[in-house]
């Protein structure tokens, strides 16, 4: 990454992105979430902290722009698992740019995220690398991979995308 490639991109920019998506899902708002994702956008979350991709090992979930969609559809039905509201607060910081070649940015963060949700709450905490593509003034999400500290430890059901 040159200088002056770094000069173009502003990490606050960046920053404003990610807490945007944060906010759409502490909002539960998933319809404006969904929307910063491409259409060939994915969402991944491996069961180990090195695992290189999530075609030839198993994962958490793995989902693209269609399962994306259909969660989010089934998530405004009247789902039974849902008669309980799903209260989050997601923490973003460290904010790093991994990569930039004027198009594409590869940006980690770390994050804390708990959950309310049937009268418990759960704290995750992780990594999340975004691979972000440029979309005008703004962005689009690429792929976004969590991380969690303990993926590959017993978790209770993660009811709503972290």
């Amino acid at each position: 990454m040159t200088t002056a490639a770094l000069e173009k991109l502003d990490i606050r920019d960046i920053e404003a992105f990610l807490y945007r998506e944060a906010d759409c899902l502490d909002r539960t708002d998933l319809d404006a979430w969904i929307e910063l994702y491409a259409e060939d956008g994915s969402y991944w979350m491996p069961v180990t902290p090195d695992q290189p991709d999530p075609f030839t090992h198993i994962s958490l979930f793995y989902d693209d722009r269609l399962l994306m969609e259909i969660r989010r559809i089934n998530f405004t039905q009247d789902a039974s698992s849902l008669i309980y509201a799903v209260r989050s607060s997601h923490i973003i910081g460290n904010v790093r740019i991994k990569s930039w070649d004027g198009e594409i940015a590869e940006v980690t963060s770390n994050f804390h995220a708990a959950f309310f949700y049937r009268g418990e709450q759960t704290l995750y905490a992780g990594r999340y690398t975004h691979t972000l593509r440029k979309n005008g003034d703004s962005w689009l999400i690429q792929r976004k991979r969590v991380d969690i500290l303990n993926a590959d430890q017993p978790l209770k059901s993660l009811v709503l995308y972290l």
